[in-house]
């Protein structure tokens, strides 16, 4: 393993726990000695961790996305043909594409793995996404078998017999080169639309008392008014309706029991500022829906909200305050 931070360092801990032989690198010194005290052969070097893997060798990177080809142009010269590189993190699919042609004159597989299972991964397994040669996934498939949460982790879908499937272990070979990081792609997009779903209508609810907020001295020719105050004036428990909605409701889910955790933590979620990050793979699935030609628009709009979210559209804003200064001379109400 390549990469020993809180997804790499997880998962070696997982594949040490299934019997399996691991050597970390990174560049932390701290890392690589609390991989070792987990169990872990430790390499301070990538010359190092080459040559403690018997052929053919597989070798797992998971490092940030824009690591990744500079790990490679060190890595590859290194290896033998037929030994396997596997890029676990959130590259982009096309980058894949390129990187399996760049180095397939050494004889180096390349496969691609988009996982998903974040910090709780140790304890749940993570779901895994597969790209490349059948080969060299096929000879990953023991590895695979042991980070996967397995068939347990949920009730066996109705119609499917026989022997479980991989996909019902909690990993797929999805395709060719890219493709396990396509799906994961596209996984995340909608992880965005899911998470911008549960947060909009928990505001609606936090919303819910606006009259009992409101008073004469708010209304004013800036502001529509509320219509039937009456009708909302109810102080909702967001913890507590969370938590109920996780118990044999339609929307139950991981992302709800979380998002429940988070509540019953920090009821009013006072320590997040509500600037909200997007790592890429929202904006891929936007950019393949285009090139598709495919309509995706409550997961374009999850991604615009993020950006709005990191004042983003303050300018957008200012001129629109602008324009209506301009055509009706209506001054800008403060912000409360």
């Amino acid at each position: 393993m390549i990469g020993l931070g809180r997804m790499g360092a997880n998962m070696v801990r997982r594949a040490l726990g299934g019997g399996h032989t691991c050597i970390g690198h990174d560049v932390s010194e701290e890392a690589i000695t609390a991989a070792e005290a987990g169990g872990a052969r430790g390499a301070r070097s990538l010359e190092e961790l080459v040559e403690g893997l018997s052929a053919p060798r597989a070798v797992w990177i998971m490092v940030p996305a824009a690591f990744v080809d500079s790990t490679l142009d060190k890595l590859v010269p290194l290896l033998a043909a037929d030994d396997t590189v596997i890029d676990g993190g959130n590259s982009r699919w096309t980058d894949d594409v390129d990187r399996a042609g760049r180095i397939a004159s050494s004889g180096v597989h390349y496969v691609d793995i988009g996982t998903s299972g974040g910090v709780f991964g140790l304890e749940r397994g993570y779901c895994m996404m597969v790209g490349g040669e059948r080969e060299p996934v096929a000879r990953l498939r023991p590895l695979l078998d042991t980070l996967a949460p397995g068939v347990d982790a949920a009730a066996r879908t109705p119609g499917r017999v026989g022997d479980p499937a991989p996909e019902e272990h909690g990993w797929l070979h999805c395709g060719g080169h890219g493709a396990g990081h396509f799906v994961k792609m596209v996984h995340n997009g909608i992880e965005y639309g899911l998470m911008a779903a549960y947060a909009e209508g928990l505001n609606v609810l936090h919303g819910a008392d606006l009259g009992l907020r409101v008073h004469e001295h708010d209304v004013d020719a800036e502001t529509t008014p509320l219509r039937d105050p009456q009708y909302f004036q109810y102080e909702f428990d967001l913890p507590r309706i969370a938590e109920v909605w996780r118990r044999g409701s339609v929307v139950s889910s991981w992302l709800l029991d979380l998002t429940a955790a988070a509540l019953h933590e920090d009821p009013s979620l006072e320590g997040f500022g509500g600037r909200v990050a997007d790592s890429g793979e929202g904006r891929w699935t936007v950019d393949a829906a285009i090139a598709e030609g495919v309509p995706v628009p409550v997961l374009a709009d999850a991604l615009m909200s993020r950006f709005s979210s990191r004042g983003n559209a303050l300018f957008t804003n200012q001129v629109l305050s602008a324009m209506r200064k301009q055509f009706g001379g209506h001054e800008e109400k403060p912000a409360t």
